[in-house]
């Protein structure tokens, strides 16, 4: 007879730690094979960044264009990956079946979402090293408190990734895949990552700087351009954007 407990492998569930790992690096993976999704992750800001660094197009202000576009390309490419990637991503697996399917796995459905949000830090942080290389390639000289700029960038993560999430998950996928590129290319223009806020008008200007992108491009310009310490007004702005766009998140979002 075989003696009790010495079955190998033993049947059941891995660890949860183990299972949102697995699943992140899954994530990860997928992200990084999607051809589309590196076009708006990796080589969109790539080309704004050394195109409108290279050639004088826009008037970005006194001082080298780099040192003024660089935290704005920064802030788009968290945009980029934290809203229109995954709402485009979600919004199809939604479609398709797949979210419903790892509803009901082992791995409970916040530890899903909670691994997408590893995946996006993980595709995140590849992003920032590979534009801030270049960057310094191109002569950027950028100054100001390291902690502001992390705290900029979690909380641009968290108001993106809860508005993609409420995207995909009240949309359809077709109407996903239109909406989030459109707002992407809105908000190129209109979000202080290329053109500075102080060439609209007044009035305009007032509503375009409570917009997440442009708090996060403003709030990361003034302390790796201008040297300010820790941006309060910015830092408020998404934090309100992310508490509402995670909270309706998690209220609407459908997973089938």
């Amino acid at each position: 007879m075989t003696a009790t407990g010495t079955f190998i492998p033993a049947p059941g569930a891995a660890s949860l730690p183990r299972m949102i790992g697995a699943q992140t690096a899954l994530e990860t993976r997928m992200l990084l094979r999607n051809g589309e999704q590196l076009l708006l992750t990796v080589v969109i800001p790539t080309l704004l960044l050394v195109l409108f660094s290279a050639v004088d197009i826009v008037d970005t202000g006194a001082g080298k264009a780099v040192d003024f576009l660089t935290p704005g390309v920064l802030a788009l490419a968290v945009m980029s990956t934290a809203f229109t990637g995954q709402a485009i991503a979600t919004g199809f697996e939604r479609r398709y079946g797949v979210l419903k399917r790892l509803g009901a796995s082992p791995l409970p459905r916040w530890a899903l979402m909670t691994a997408k949000t590893g995946s996006v830090l993980v595709t995140e942080v590849l992003q920032i090293a590979l534009l801030t290389v270049i960057a310094f390639a191109l002569g950027w000289s950028p100054s100001g408190n390291p902690l502001a700029v992390l705290l900029l960038l979690a909380l641009g993560t968290a108001a993106f990734s809860g508005l993609g999430l409420l995207m995909a998950g009240t949309l359809r996928a077709e109407a996903t895949l239109a909406a989030a590129n459109l707002v992407f290319l809105l908000l190129l223009v209109g979000g202080g990552v290329i053109v500075p806020l102080d060439r609209f008008p007044d009035t305009a200007r007032s509503v375009l700087e409570l917009l997440p992108i442009s708090a996060l491009s403003d709030g990361l310009r003034d302390v790796l351009r201008h040297g300010a310490g820790m941006p309060w007004g910015d830092l408020g702005i998404l934090a309100v954007w992310a508490v509402l766009g995670l909270g309706a998140a998690a209220r609407w979002f459908r997973w089938e």
